[in-house]
């Protein structure tokens, strides 16, 4: 399953639609969050925390990925929230209190000096450390002015996403989520249409065979699904081309 909280209307690639729900087999296990300019702290807790809570209630993942991209924080070049440091690493936080293994990664993040702010107070965020708001005197100490800290303010832009679109489309998800079942209960290792792991005899026996392979004969056709085409082979020194 994805999530996504993202700047929706006029702005590239357009897609992420609250619709966008998923297609086929994966009906439902993509949750779209579309906002408007000017996203502040509050509003997105208001949102990010009880539509995450909803997900790991319906699909309990066993392990969750987060991008914390920092586009989302005010002043960035590109972004158009209005996020502090403090407000995007409460999102860190609040997916760390559901105690599942969880991968934090970086995204975009377009005024520069601002990304390592960030990604730094949300390392200390996983690591339940405390870090000075003073940054320590650096090599690179001269491009964090004139603040020379960690946590700046935001900006006093509007918030174009009001309280009754905001609680529409939660509405929206929650509806998606009703259909969603456990990661667990999807998880289909065994026999097609079946959910069954494969006996360890039978891995066991795949590996034994192709230890047993002779290493020099080129896999036909059908062995690995896979057909070649005659470019694949080149022609014996002295052969004549197949061209």
């Amino acid at each position: 399953m994805t999530v996504s909280f993202h700047k929706f209307g006029e702005y590239f690639p357009g897609t992420g639609d609250v619709k966008d729900d998923g297609y086929g087999k994966g009906k439902g296990t993509a949750i779209n969050f579309p906002l408007q300019d000017g996203m502040d702290d509050e509003s997105y807790e208001r949102i990010f925390k009880p539509v995450m809570q909803r997900v790991m209630d319906r699909f309990a993942p066993g392990a969750v990925v987060l991008q914390c991209g920092a586009d989302s924080l005010s002043g960035d070049r590109l972004g158009c929230f209005n996020l502090s440091i403090r407000g995007h690493g409460k999102c860190v936080e609040f997916m760390k209190s559901f105690n599942v293994p969880m991968l934090l990664i970086g995204g975009g993040g377009y005024t520069l000096r601002n990304v390592p702010r960030c990604w730094t107070y949300e390392t200390a965020v996983v690591l339940e450390t405390d870090v000075k708001d003073a940054l320590p005197y650096n090599d690179y100490f001269e491009y964090y002015g004139p603040e020379y800290r960690l946590h700046l303010p935001v900006s006093n832009m509007e918030n174009l996403n009001s309280a009754r679109y905001l609680h529409a489309i939660t509405e929206q998800l929650f509806k998606i989520l009703e259909n969603v079942s456990p990661a667990g209960a999807q998880i289909a290792t065994g026999q097609p249409g079946t959910s069954e792991v494969p006996a360890d005899s039978q891995i066991e026996d795949a590996g034994a065979a192709a230890d047993a392979a002779d290493p020099d004969s080129r896999v036909r056709d059908g062995a690995q699904d896979k057909r070649e085409h005659p470019a694949e082979l080149m022609a014996p020194e002295g052969a004549p081309s197949t061209k």
